[in-house]
């Protein structure tokens, strides 16, 4: 089985490598590998089933996922929290958390990725996510549910999206209105979707769900450092259909 991931992972970085977003595909492929390798994904055998599958899933997210109040006071939970803001970006709690997470950054991932260029991106992907993970933590330093998830970066490459391509049209599938697909400006649904995520943030509880804060934080760094090294944005393109209103947030399982 790790074989063949294996190969999967070099089938991929290999096309990924003649595509015009080589970074964004690569990142997509190595969550997408990571998951299913995990225990999250229930489908590796080697994490048993039943209650040792999810005595193993809560193992894995809390080796690898940031828990806020582990992470500033000096205490290590195998391998030390430190790096923890980094790892937590590749794991994702649930199939609903990874394709919600990547369906995003495959939307709005390739073009921020073209502007910026390869490496660029790359360092602006994890920088913003390492800052929004960072960021939840110091405004819940208490909290001890792991957090895990690429939302903060994503977030940010939606934020870097909004500055650099305003009006560029988005269709959305909105639930609403029977999935019918809807095209309209990033201008209009960007700044929505963060609307959204800050009137959920104002509602969210202290137990497991989805850290909107991070959302808000990676936002605000994306459209914030596209402003200062961008000039004026582009003109107008055609983006490829997304469903509304955001991607999956960061989980707490």
């Amino acid at each position: 089985m790790i074989r063949k991931w294996s190969a999967s992972f070099v089938r991929a970085g290999r096309a990924a490598g003649g595509s015009s977003a080589p970074v964004t595909y690569s990142l997509i492929a190595l969550c997408c590998l990571v998951f299913l390798a995990g225990p999250g994904s229930g489908l590796n055998p080697a994490y048993g089933t039943g209650d040792e599958l999810l005595a193993a899933q809560r193992a894995y997210f809390r080796r690898w996922g940031v828990i806020p109040a582990e992470l500033f006071d000096g205490s290590a939970h195998t391998g030390g929290s430190v790096l923890t803001p980094v790892t937590a970006l590749f794991v994702h709690g649930s199939w609903v958390h990874l394709l919600g997470n990547m369906l995003f950054l495959y939307v709005f991932g390739a073009m921020t990725e073209e502007r910026m260029g390869r490496v660029q991106f790359l360092l602006f992907y994890a920088g913003c996510g390492c800052l929004a993970l960072l960021g939840y933590a110091v405004a819940n330093a208490d909290s001890g549910q792991s957090l895990v998830g690429a939302s903060g970066a994503i977030s940010a490459v939606l934020g870097a999206f909004l500055y650099l391509f305003p009006r560029a049209r988005v269709t959305s599938l909105l639930p609403f209105l029977f999935f019918l697909p809807v095209r309209f400006p990033a201008w209009v649904v960007l700044p929505f979707w963060a609307a959204l995520q800050w009137l959920a943030a104002g509602r969210a509880s202290d137990g497991p769900g989805v850290a909107y804060l991070a959302h808000l934080i990676g936002f605000g760094l994306g459209f914030g450092y596209a402003s200062v090294r961008y000039g004026r944005p582009t003109g107008p393109t055609r983006v490829r259909t997304a469903p509304a209103p955001a991607p999956e947030g960061e989980n707490q399982p």
